[in-house]
């Protein structure tokens, strides 16, 4: 349900879910935790091809975000556990008497909605990071990653790509990619993450539709951090595994290509230490939440 089928697919489903009594309000925030995400076509077509000019980009990127929000799915299953809250289901709900004319004219209708504030949303924040680019403020904003990017020996010309993608994703992304870098791999796994968190005009829009029920933004957004975390981590895994999936540009007489990319100094252990952790974490978060 609208786990790779584009953003607002999953929370718009969730949504009319809760409305009509269908599933408890626990139920709703885990599914939207994990169901609102990138499609294919985007992150193949827009993201691996026109980006980086590459398919097999495109296609290392859909499979950690598949990967990622599957992940998601999994530990938000211990979001609000205990919560056993009765449905009353609603008999009207099964009995809707519209035309086949109505229905579609409504799905149309609401589909020509959602694509107008997505829109909106892109060219609203577009203007604000242009703004805050213009006024030098994004650069002075942009420098509170630079020890973050030290710990991983990144390269301090992402920050200010970093900031717009969590602004907003398109932007963020195309900066990203564009930026000049031999370590591409770097480039990747900063999209990855982007990708996955999804930007903070994303989490406006999905507030935007879930804003006349109960359901909680929180979880969303957590996940959405989370799934950013694993999609960045998965693809860093596949790069080192798979040498097919490595696009790094190293000397042509290197003896150890290894060592030669500082990426890589952060060492594999530790990057399977730092999931487990936070898997930890997460579960020790959630039980304290459903005591």
């Amino acid at each position: 349900m609208g786990l790779i089928s584009g953003y607002p697919t999953g929370a718009k489903i969730a949504t009319q879910f809760r409305k009509n009594n269908l599933i408890t309000k626990a139920e709703a925030e885990r599914l939207i935790t994990f169901t609102n995400n990138s499609g294919a076509l985007f992150i193949i077509g827009t993201v691996g091809i026109t980006m980086f000019g590459n398919t097999t980009i495109g296609i290392l990127l859909l499979i950690t975000h598949i990967l990622a929000c599957i992940s998601v799915g999994f530990v938000f299953r211990f979001w609000k556990f205990n919560d056993n809250a009765n449905l009353e289901l609603k008999s009207s709900n099964f009995e809707n008497k519209k035309s086949h004319t109505n229905v579609l004219q409504q799905s149309i209708s609401n589909a020509i909605n959602t694509i107008l504030m997505i829109g909106g949303f892109i060219v609203l924040f577009s203007i604000i990071i242009s703004i805050l680019n213009s006024s030098k403020l994004l650069v002075v904003f942009s420098n509170v990653f630079i020890p973050i990017l030290k710990v991983f020996n990144i390269d301090a010309k992402f920050c200010v790509p970093i900031l717009s993608g969590l602004l907003e994703l398109t932007n963020g992304v195309s900066l990203v990619s564009g930026i000049s870098n031999k370590i591409l791999s770097t480039n990747i796994i900063l999209t990855s993450f982007l990708l996955g968190f999804g930007g903070i005009s994303i989490c406006l829009q999905i507030y935007a539709i879930i804003a006349d029920t109960d359901i909680s933004i929180f979880p969303y957004i957590l996940g959405k951090f989370l799934q950013g975390i694993f999609a960045s981590f998965y693809t860093f895994l596949l790069i080192k595994v798979f040498p097919f999936f490595n696009f790094d540009l190293v000397p042509v007489f290197s003896s150890n290509v290894t060592k030669n990319n500082n990426f890589y100094s952060f060492d594999y252990i530790y990057g399977i230490l730092f999931f487990i952790l936070v898997f930890i974490i997460v579960k020790t978060g959630f039980k304290k939440l459903n005591n």
